[in-house]
Order: structure tokens, then sequence, then C-alpha cells
């Protein structure tokens, strides 16, 4: 759906839809045989022109052999256009709500004697604010008192008038008076106007009856147009974002290309690859705090989440997701003062729930794995429920701190390990995914460069164990190798863009160069061919001669021998 919507914005800037309302509940009413209000059924007349506006948009789009959609067609065919109904519903209702003139003829002559009335009503009250009867009124304008047209007399002379009073002043100073030769002209005028009432009502329970055997009809095109409404935000959306559609993978293996987070400002999100389902099921992601760990988890949730919602992805063509039954994450602090739980005990609630889940099926996030306790138990802990969501067949991303989860990334068949590059030059995170290098830890060289005393640094380094120097000395080594082959990798990539650059030209060149030669081939065929029927015109020629020759002499020798 999404694919169809986002080539129609291309091609014809969008599903263009006016605001429609829900008709749900109107349709309902139709059903329990009540009538609608005006403004109801100008909501459902919106839907009906709508739906005549949309079959009318797709049968265009379809008169373009260029345009091929997968399922919109389709769905666009289902609409059940109702022109006749249509048509009278918007003669007789206005957008707002009104009953128009053109409802029926009763209504206009009804409305039309109302306008008569009201303009001999004013006419003959308008008489009574100029002249000698003005000094009589408290201000010479006319108002309405009870639905009915009145003048503000001052009360001494209230006998003036004669009529019927409606109103007087707070002081009583001012009685508001319908003067008797009004009063039956306001009679003629009221009646008129009950007579409307009941008429627009007519019409109401007419319409009403018109439209209730196609309610179901009517509601069913709303809701194809709510989905078509619907996927043309989906496109504006991945227009907006400059987001692609996903290639997806039946065997859930996920290739994310230079994925970035939804919601970070793409100008300066740092986009980065995630790769997981093909070589292994499970990223051991170690490092420090800041370093944008947790974000990359999330964009991987997210895009994947998005992707299995019918949405195009922040990330680069070509990029491939998978479809998972569930995605589970346990991400952020969760504490609940109601239950008295503390951050660990929150983490496992989820964890626990998770695991009675999930299966091959599954795609677990999990943020901080095993923090919040003692660090030798946490990082037993952890490799516990990495192990059985291994057993599960689970896919799992998971962050922690603990250094021991770095060996079991080495170790664990279907895991690998990653980490945030940290530019130790500058003490920032360059928030660049480093799939298959475990973190480093950096705090000797970061409190080297702040000013730490070099004994102090010496004394730590003393302190710190043999194997945990190696450690991150094997982990330096694997960065600094990385680094190399990234720029290895760009200097190959921009010479083959060269060499591509060079083969595609000498490609142009070459077919130039082919359409030059047949050019001249067929140039030469031309010229060839012109001049051999040249050549056979005057061989013709010659021959006639001759013939004619030949002619001359055998019926001169004729004549000679005769």
């Amino acid at each position: 759906d999404t694919h169809d919507a986002v080539l129609i914005y291309r091609v014809a800037g969008g599903i263009i839809l006016p605001k429609l309302m829900n008709i749900t509940p109107h349709m309902k009413r139709l059903e329990m045989d009540a009538s609608l209000s005006g403004t109801e059924l100008a909501q459902v007349s919106r839907v009906l022109q709508a739906s005549g506006s949309m079959v009318h948009f797709f049968d265009e789009l379809r008169d373009d052999k260029n345009l091929e959609l997968l399922r919109l067609y389709d769905l666009a065919a289902k609409i059940i256009t109702l022109p006749d109904v249509t048509r009278r519903l918007n003669t007789a209702i206005e957008l707002d709500g009104r009953i128009t003139d053109e409802a029926s003829f009763e209504l206009k002559q009804i409305r039309q004697k109302i306008t008569t009335t009201e303009q001999a009503i004013r006419q003959k009250m308008q008489e009574y604010t100029r002249g000698k009867s003005a000094d009589y009124l408290t201000d010479a304008l006319i108002t309405m008192r009870n639905e009915r047209y009145v003048l503000p007399v001052k009360a001494e002379y209230r006998n003036k008038f004669g009529g019927v009073v409606h109103d007087q002043s707070q002081t009583g100073q001012t009685l508001y008076i319908e003067p008797q030769a009004v009063v039956d002209m306001n009679n003629r005028l009221r009646q008129a106007q009950v007579a409307e009432l009941h008429e627009e009502h007519r019409i109401l329970l007419e319409l009403s009856e018109l439209i209730r055997p196609m309610a179901s009809d009517i509601l069913n095109n709303a809701v194809i147009l709510g989905h078509f409404d619907f996927v043309n935000a989906k496109a504006m959306h991945a227009y907006a974002m400059k987001a692609t559609e996903p290639l997806v993978s039946d065997d859930n293996h996920i290739n994310l290309r230079q994925a970035r987070h939804p919601l970070i400002d793409q100008n300066k999100v740092v986009a980065n690859d995630i790769v997981i389902g093909e070589d292994y099921q499970a990223i051991i992601i170690t490092g420090p705090n800041t370093g944008g760990k947790t974000i990359t988890i999330k964009t991987l949730a997210t895009l994947q989440a998005m992707a299995q919602s019918g949405l195009y992805i922040t990330a680069d063509e070509f990029s491939t997701v998978g479809i998972f039954d569930e995605i589970y994450a346990d991400i952020g602090d969760e504490q609940s003062i109601e239950q008295s739980l503390s951050t660990f005990s929150s983490h496992m609630v989820n964890i626990i729930d998770i695991l009675k889940h999930a299966d091959d099926k599954s795609l677990v996030i999990v943020d901080e794995l095993g923090a919040g306790t003692d660090p030798q138990e946490g990082a037993s802990l952890a490799i516990a429920i990495l192990d059985a969501l291994g057993e599960k067949g689970s896919y799992v991303v998971a962050t922690t701190h603990y250094p021991e989860l770095k060996a079991y990334g080495f170790n664990r068949a279907q895991t690998i390990n990653a980490s945030m590059e940290f530019d130790v030059e500058s003490l920032k995170p360059t928030y660049r995914f480093m799939l298959g290098v475990p973190g480093r830890s950096n705090a000797l060289e970061i409190s080297k460069r702040l000013g730490l005393d070099q004994s102090i640094i010496d004394e730590a380094r003393s302190l710190t164990s043999q194997d945990s120097q190696d450690l991150n000395e094997m982990i330096a080594d694997l960065v600094a190798k990385r680094q190399e082959v990234i720029a290895k990798v760009a200097e190959l990539d921009e010479q083959l863009a060269q060499a591509n650059e060079r083969a595609a030209t000498l490609e142009t060149q070459q077919d130039k160069f082919e359409r030059a030669k047949d050019r001249e081939l067929i140039d030469a065929k031309k010229e060839a061919n012109h001049i051999v029927a040249d050549t056979k015109k005057r061989a013709d020629k010659i021959i006639s001669d001759l013939r004619d020759r030949k002619s001359t002499r055998l019926n001169s020798s004729h004549k000679r021998s005769s």
C-alpha cells in the first residue's frame, strides 16, 4: 500500500482528500430507524462526494499505462459510487448542514413568503422610527422579543401604538411593544416559520430514508477513504524523512544500511550499518555511557517496527528487514514507586516476562543487561539470560558495561561483539557503531588528557589486571585495523567509482562509434543503391534505344525488299 502511495505522490502529488468526519455513529442511527440532522447529512454527503472523486482519480491514474500499482487499484474498485444520491444530498444540504431552498418546491415557496412578510413588517416598523412617532421611542431601532418584531417605546407613550407588550427594560422606562398594525403580519410570519420547520423536518426524514438502504455501502466507502488517507500520510512521511522502501527477508536477515534514528534531526544524526541474522543472531554492545549504545539499539527496533507497520525506513536503499511475531524491549529505568521496585527489580520483571514469551520469531532488545546489582553477579546473570534467549533462537541485541561479556561475544556461537567508537583525542564519542569490535575502556587515557598526574595514572595501571590491559590493547589494535580497513575501502570505492566512470565514458564513446558506423553503412548502402538504380536506368535507356534502332533498320530493309 505504501509503495503504491509513494508512486502516486511522486506522479500526482499524492491522494487528495477533503477533511471528513467519522460517520460511523450516523450509520448506526440509520440502522436504528432514526433520522439524521442537516449537519450529519452534510458529513455523509462529503463522504459520497469524496468517493466519486476518488474513483475518478484512480480511473485517470489507470489511463497512465506506465503507473502500475500493486494494490490500490483493487481497493479503489471496491468504492460504490451513488451519483443520484450524491446529487440529491448536494442539492438539498449545504456544507454546514443548512437545508437549501432547492431541497423542495414547498420549502422554496415558504421561504419566499417569509422573506416577503419580513420585508413588509420591517417597512411598516421603519415608518415608526421616522417622523413624529420617533419621539415616542427610546431608540430609533427595530428589535426582536419572543421571535416577534417590536419597538423600544418610552413607558409613558405605551398607548400610542396599541398592540402587545412583550418585554420591558430593567428600569421599567422602556417597553418593547409589538404595534397593533403589525400583529397580523407577525402572526403570518410565525405561521410561515412553523411551516418552514415542519418542511425541513420532512426533508431530513426523506433524505434519511433515501440513504438508509445504502448505509453499509456508504460506511464501507468511508473506511476505504480513511485507508487512502492513511497510506497517503505514510507516503508524505516517507518523503519528509527521505525514507526508503526496505527489502523483506523471509529468513529474518536484517541489514540496515546507514540507518538513522527517525526522531533525531536527519541533518545531524550519525548513520550506522546494523546487521544481524545471517552470520549471527546476537550482538553484545559494550562500552561506556553517552557513546550512543542505547540510540543504536532503539534505531534497530524502531526501524524494524516501522517496516512491519508498512512505513518506509530512514536507511539507505536496499536495506533489509525481517518479519518478527514480537519485538520485545527493556530500555530505560522503569521503576515503579507503587510496587516499591528497585531499578534492578523492575528490569528483571521485564526480562522474566520476555523469557516466558520469546521464541525464534522474536527480536529482543535489552539495554544495560544485568545492571543495578553486584557487578560479578550481574555479569553472570547477563550471560545466563543471553544463553537462555540463544536456546530459544531469539534475535538479541543487548548493551552492557560488564567486561566479562566481551569474552562472551568471542566465545559463543551465533554471537558477535560490537561497540561505539570514541575519539580519545577530542574526548568525544563519534556515535559510530563498530561491529565485531568490543568496547574499550578509555578511563586512563581520558584522565591523562584531562591532566591527572602521571604517577596516579601509572599507579592505576599497575593495579589493573594484566588481562584487562591486554584486552584493551587488543581492542585498540582492532579499532586501528578497522579504521585502516575503512580508509582502504573508501579508497577502493573511489577507485572503483573512477573506473566505472571511465568504463561508462568508453561505453558511451563505443556507442557513438557504433552509431556513426551504422550511419556510414546506411549512407553507403543508400548511395550504392542510388548508383545501381541510375546505372540500371541508363542501361534500360540504351537497350531501349538499341531496340528502336533495330526496329527502324528492319522496317527500312522490309520496304526496300518490297
